[in-house]
């Protein structure tokens, strides 16, 4: 049998955060955190389920550099970071949109999804015929804008003009569909390979 060598920082970082996020869905959902109100308008909450949430996107950026600085790319690191990620937003989006559905509404939230799962697919197919699929701009700009969004959303805009918060998730839904897109046409020749 094989022995399993031990597990590298930056793959602890990413299991760490995949942790964070049942914890995240357990304490929005305990009923003695929802009464009183505290900064920014949040229940106790709505506190814990912000502030995880930031220290999750951290770990997302952390483990990403750890591992190239230290040189700890790995395949389960490979395949674990984009799934704790996907998990992560969509946790999040799925929470902001019950919370406030004007604001987030479910066909935004489909357009994620969806990109998503395509993306996925897509990266299945490259894995079996062995084709290596560089990052897109695009997948990076829309990281970023969407993790701001979100944070500023979670925290009521932290006191903000809502418009902020509210442009910023569009331009992440945007980026969203163009990273889509892009993906989809780069790759192409994989997904139509027989029809």
């Amino acid at each position: 049998m094989k022995k399993v060598k031990n597990m590298t920082t930056a793959n602890k970082l990413t299991l760490g955060r995949l942790i964070i996020i049942p914890i995240m869905v357990l304490v929005i959902s305990i009923e003695g955190f929802q009464g009183r109100t505290y900064a920014f308008d949040m229940h106790l909450g709505q506190w814990f389920f912000a502030s995880l949430f930031v220290v999750a996107t951290l770990t997302d950026f952390l483990d990403g550099y750890v591992a190239r600085k230290y040189d700890q790319v790995t395949t389960f690191g490979k395949f674990l970071d984009p799934l704790a990620d996907k998990v992560l937003v969509i946790v999040a989006l799925l929470y902001l949109m019950a919370s406030m559905p004007g604001r987030v509404p479910i066909w935004a939230v489909t357009i994620v999804i969806f990109r998503e799962f395509m993306v996925t697919g897509i990266r299945l197919l490259a894995v079996e015929k062995r084709v290596v699929i560089a990052a897109s701009p695009y997948g990076k700009a829309k990281t970023a804008v969407t993790m701001v969004a979100l944070i500023l959303l979670l925290f009521n805009d932290f006191t903000m003009p809502e418009v902020i918060a509210d442009v910023l998730f569009w331009i992440a839904i945007l980026l969203t569909a163009l990273s889509g897109i892009d993906y989809a046409m780069k790759n192409r020749s994989i997904i139509f390979e027989t029809v």
